[in-house]
């Protein structure tokens, strides 16, 4: 399988708000930037929908590592929350219910397809990818406000 490396970020200007995401794909070496935005929204929305975009460029099934900066959906993934969420019928494990439900559909379906690793990096700190994402995502959702 193909080996590409994706990194994601999220914004938003108020939570809710507008929203920005970004994505950046990297095929040995050849990178591909992408974002958008939405008007009302929240960031860990908009953390998925980044996520979500990016695998749905890919053609074909994919060896992934994902490098993203959201604990919530790095431990969501990692920790096997979501798919525990998907088969109690997106209740948590306090009874409560899943947020954002349709995009962890999507992003489930879409992880079917591939062999997934996630890495959480932290934010702000340095590192290139992480901090460009950021800079698209952070301009989508300035964008959106206009």
């Amino acid at each position: 399988m193909k080996k590409v490396i994706i990194y994601t970020d999220g914004a938003c200007r108020g939570n809710p708000g507008y929203g920005g995401w970004a994505a950046i794909l990297d095929y040995n070496g050849l990178k591909k930037e992408i974002f958008g935005s939405e008007k009302k929204t929240t960031n860990n929305r908009m953390e998925l929908t980044a996520v979500i975009k990016a695998m749905e460029l890919l053609k074909e099934p994919c060896d992934l590592v994902i490098y993203s900066d959201s604990k919530y959906f790095c431990d969501a993934i990692a920790k096997g929350w979501a798919k525990s969420w998907q088969k109690k019928g997106w209740r948590k494990s306090d009874g409560k219910l899943a947020l954002n439900t349709d995009l962890w559909e999507r992003l489930l379906a879409l992880m079917s397809t591939h062999c997934l690793e996630v890495k959480w990096v932290k934010g702000h700190a340095g590192n290139a990818n992480n901090e460009r994402c950021d800079f698209l995502a952070t301009k989508a959702a300035d964008q959106a406000i206009r």
